[in-house]
């Protein structure tokens, strides 16, 4: 019997029953760039480094606030790690005019697109912004976590510094 378990372990695990499941973006979503133009979400790239795709909106505080508190540490990321922080606003149509607008004015260097459909959010799950996630360098989603709190960016700097630790 025991033999039995194990030849059945065996056969499940090379059939892959076992295997971990592995998350990435999903490819073929319509976003928008600030400019309108419309692209599909296998833009998101960075050369096998490090991704924050944070999901936010112009009247979501707290995503404000993290992406806020991001920026004074942004470029000191980018020069560490490689890091590209790409902010996918779910504004819809009726606000999604004030993006742009609140983008410059806060004086974010992000990536920035607009997901007016939300078809990216529920691609990705996301109920509730801000919604933050981290990828490999492989591509390969490894983090995620909603809301935020002061301190929450050391925290995303630490997963982001193990990404890279994973991937060499």
């Amino acid at each position: 019997m025991k033999k039995f378990l194990v030849t059945l372990a065996a056969l499940l695990f090379a059939c892959g029953l076992f295997a971990q499941n592995v998350k990435t973006l999903p490819e073929n979503v319509n976003i928008q760039t600030l400019d309108g133009r419309t692209v599909q979400t296998s833009v998101i790239q960075n050369d096998g480094k490090p991704i924050i795709i944070s999901f936010w909106a112009t009247w979501c505080k707290p995503c404000n606030r993290e992406l806020n508190t991001i920026k004074e540490v942004y470029e000191e990321w980018q020069e560490e790690t490689g890091v590209k922080l790409v902010a996918v606003s779910i504004d819809d149509s009726k606000s999604a005019a004030r993006v742009k607008p609140h983008v410059d004015g806060s004086g974010w260097d992000y990536e920035v697109y607009l997901d007016q459909n939300q078809e990216f959010k529920r691609a990705m799950n996301v109920v509730n912004v801000p919604h933050t996630f981290v990828l490999n360098g492989k591509g390969e989603i490894i983090w995620e976590h909603t809301s935020f709190v002061e301190g929450s960016e050391e925290e995303l700097f630490e997963i982001v510094k193990k990404a890279i630790e994973e991937t060499k």
